[in-house]
């Protein structure tokens, strides 16, 4: 006679199959979690290096176009107040197409990043 287990073991084998699942799950969650933060940490300090590095170059191309302006405008004064000009003229380009240059950016690298699916 073939002898088969007895109902109460095959559901205590259920139960502890589901609970290693649940466990395992939660860990998977984890490990994901920590991957995303990890990805969104790296490319916000990397944006924020590129960002200073750039503003420290533009600070120097435009002292350095303030000293070309020098001899054309006949001052110095009007020189850096014509950078200054152009300074003000980028942050209100900046300003004005701030959704498609900044927002819609920002939210398509997270949308991706946290509302994709992974390989498992």
């Amino acid at each position: 006679m073939k002898s088969t287990p007895e109902p109460v073991e095959n559901f205590q084998q259920l139960y502890d199959d589901i609970k290693k699942y649940v466990v395992l799950q939660a860990d998977f969650i984890r490990v994901e979690f920590v991957e995303k933060l990890t990805i969104l940490i790296s490319s916000f300090l990397i944006i924020m290096l590129v960002v200073i590095l750039a503003m420290a170059a533009l600070f120097y191309l435009f002292f350095s176009l303030a000293y070309l302006l020098e001899p054309l405008v006949g001052s110095m004064a009007l020189s850096f107040s014509i950078i200054s000009a152009l300074y003000i003229l980028l942050i209100i380009l900046l300003f004005a197409f701030r959704k498609g240059l900044i927002i819609n950016p920002i939210v398509r690298f997270l949308s991706k990043l946290f509302l994709t699916k992974t390989k498992n």
